[in-house]
């Protein structure tokens, strides 16, 4: 009886975030607001491009849009409310909304992984199989991947979600980190969480080994392919068109497989110092690599720099 009445007390979470460090928060408020407002107009810009030049209409630009589209709504899913948590003395957030933000973000960094093994498939497609590239990627075929993307990363988040938030809280209402993440709300929990262990495993190998297997053997493929053409012009061609996507993919798995890797400490002070690096370690997975897309996309590829400088300069006529 005692344990049901500490149970239903939780109506609220306690984000620590960067509270033992005061001194950084500051910094850190500043810091972040810049890359958010980065984050912005640049995956903005880029949906705008890919919607309104017409030779951009392809599945390569599509996915490119919806990638940019998916990090606007994973930022803005948790920015604001990290930004708040650094001004408000007392970081509190509702249980509701706490599942609210918990069901999004896992929502979005599971479509995203899915999203770039696609990706990956489309450049597959483009260099080892040129001829067929317009058949096998056509229009109802790459809006139906996308579409499966997003749905499946919908799925995993409606079952990963509840999962987690129907799980009984005996008092402990501390989230040692910057937003509801799913690992960290699990620890609070008082009951047994096999089942969130094992299903999050499953989870794990379908939304990070698949695409990442996938995504490997494609390039292999990819790397077979430009390495028989001729030409060192030609090789150089071939790459400059996947060289982008491989360089997002090389920062959104490295930071995830960086966070999990990385071996536990075992005294408190080296523990609290670690606690600290995974907390802005997930701070730049889902902040500085949302930014990092459509820079590196508008610097590695001459279609995209092309049609944002004729956006610009078409803006400028009209004024």
């Amino acid at each position: 009886m005692e344990t049901a009445n500490q149970t239903s007390s939780v109506t609220e979470f306690v984000l620590l975030g960067l509270s033992p460090h005061p001194k950084l928060e500051k910094t850190f408020f500043v810091l972040i607001l810049m890359m958010y407002l980065v984050i912005l107009p640049g995956n903005g810009v880029l949906i705008l491009v890919t919607v309104s030049v017409s030779h951009l209409h392809t599945s390569t630009y599509f996915f490119l849009g919806n990638l940019s589209f998916l990090d606007i709504c994973y930022t803005t899913s948790a920015v604001p409310l990290i930004l708040d948590s650094f001004l408000t003395p007392r970081k509190t957030i509702p249980f509701s909304a706490c599942a609210v933000q918990m069901f999004l973000s896992f929502a979005m960094g599971a479509t995203e992984c899915v999203l770039l093994g696609m990706m990956a498939f489309d450049r597959y497609v483009a260099i080892c199989n040129p001829l067929r590239y317009p058949v096998v990627m056509s229009k109802v075929a790459y809006v139906t991947m996308a579409a499966s993307c997003w749905a499946a990363g919908s799925a995993a988040s409606m079952v990963q979600t509840p999962l987690a938030m129907k799980l009984p809280f005996c008092g402990n209402n501390i989230i040692n980190h910057f937003t509801r993440e799913i690992l960290a709300v699990l620890k609070l929990a008082c009951a047994d969480i096999s089942i969130n262990v094992i299903s999050m495993g499953v989870k794990n190998v379908i939304f990070l080994g698949v695409p990442v297997l996938f995504i490997f053997i494609s390039y292999i493929f990819i790397l077979t392919t430009i390495l028989r053409i001729p030409s060192a012009e030609g090789r150089k061609k071939a790459f400059s068109t996947c060289s982008a996507h491989l360089t997002v993919v090389v920062v959104f798995y490295g930071t995830i497989l960086f966070m999990h890797r990385k071996p536990k400490s075992k005294d408190q002070l080296g523990a609290d110092k670690q606690d600290l690096l995974d907390n802005l370690i997930s701070l730049f997975y889902g902040v500085v690599t949302p930014m990092l897309n459509p820079i590196i996309y508008s610097l590695r590829n001459k279609d995209v720099k092309a049609a944002v400088r004729n956006l610009v300069f078409q803006k400028h006529l009209t004024q």
